[in-house]
């Protein structure tokens, strides 16, 4: 393979594009929007699907040897790269897709190698030099939608059940209360009562709509919603008022991070061979400190039952926010990308040695 492979990060939100050179350099990054259906909502699935593969096939170069690896934002076979769905690209749509089947018809000269975009982000966090003792990484990224993966850091696997799936919590059932009454929210995927219906970004935006509706007298007397009000974007709103230790974006922040807590609790209760929760993604690095001091609170008034008396600062530890470029699904995807063709060569080697 050339020194040099074309990356993708694809999200529901936009496509990020570089040069991935094996020392682990990124070079010539672009953002671009991605074709998801909430751009286009007129679009068919079959439509979005084909926009998809035109974009990433024209953006690789006609060189020899041409590599190309995908960090995708979807629910996928991690042993085949088939996709299952994507709630943030596609909406409530999971019929399985051949992508790097479809993205091969169309430009064959193309190696295609496609991991999802948390086991990329994952990949390249698990590399840090901090984490090669540790015997087990968990990555979770909130942004448009919310998943995590974990990595045996002593075998350099990540597990799968028999779909060739792991951690897609941001589909589990989830409970979440606001103004002191339960919230119900509809995740992106169609379905009532997720994770991500609650806590992805979208999520976060419906939740303050909701708590606009339940504190009327509240709401336009708070620095969250003044700002909203003059015209700031709800994100930037968020982290200003958060910022200014405003009450009521405080509340909202502690409602919509409860739920992730209540994973976490859960997954490190049952595997307390994971070393380090490295937190990512749009939200966490959004918001900031704020994130993770509201999601330790919640740790810390209900931990793990007799670890956190025993063990001061056992959370402390464990929870952590990736540094900016230290999760990146570029980087990961030129890791997959060279893993995969080191490997299809290993092989090759081998089944002509066993020829001859």
């Amino acid at each position: 393979m050339s020194t040099a492979v074309t990356v993708f990060d694809v999200g529901g939100t936009h496509i990020r594009q570089a040069w991935w050179l094996r020392e682990g350099e990124l070079r010539a990054r672009t953002s671009r929007p991605s074709p998801s259906f909430k751009r286009f909502p007129d679009a068919s699935t079959a439509e979005l699907r084909a926009m998809m593969v035109k974009d990433l096939c024209d953006a690789v170069p006609e060189t020899p040897d041409a590599v190309a690896g995908i960090s995708f934002g979807a629910a996928l076979d991690h042993r085949s790269g088939i996709v299952y769905a994507s709630a943030p690209l596609w909406g409530a749509h999971s019929e399985p897709y051949d992508l790097r089947a479809a993205l091969t018809a169309r430009r064959s000269d193309v190696s295609w190698h496609v991991v999802n975009d948390v086991t990329a982000a994952l990949l390249h966090a698990a590399a840090h030099p901090g984490r090669s003792a540790h015997r087990k990484v968990l990555l979770a990224t909130i942004s448009s939608g919310i998943a995590c993966r974990v990595i045996d850091q002593r075998q350099g696997l990540i597990p799968v059940d028999s779909s060739g799936l792991q951690g897609e919590i941001g589909h589990l059932p989830a409970h979440a209360e606001l103004a002191g009454r339960p919230l119900e929210l509809t995740c992106d995927c169609g379905r009532t009562g997720h994770l991500a219906a609650y806590s992805s970004g979208p999520g976060i935006a419906r939740a303050a709509d909701i708590l606009r509706e339940r504190e009327p007298g509240r709401w336009p007397a708070s620095r969250l919603g003044a700002l909203t009000s003059d015209g700031v974007g709800f994100d930037a709103a968020l982290r200003r008022a958060l910022d200014e230790r405003d009450d009521l974006a405080g509340e909202l922040l502690d409602a919509v991070t409860a739920p992730v807590a209540d994973v976490l609790r859960t997954t490190l209760c049952l595997d307390p061979e994971i070393d380090e929760a490295v937190l990512t993604g749009g939200v966490v690095h959004g918001l900031g400190e704020h994130y993770r001091r509201s999601l330790l609170g919640h740790l810390t008034r209900q931990g793990l039952y007799l670890t956190s008396e025993h063990t001061p600062g056992w959370w402390e530890r464990r929870i952590t926010v990736s540094a900016p470029g230290e999760a990146d699904g570029l980087v990961g995807a030129g890791i997959a990308a060279c893993a995969a063709e080191a490997k299809a060569q290993a092989a090759a080697t081998g089944a002509s040695g066993a020829a001859a």
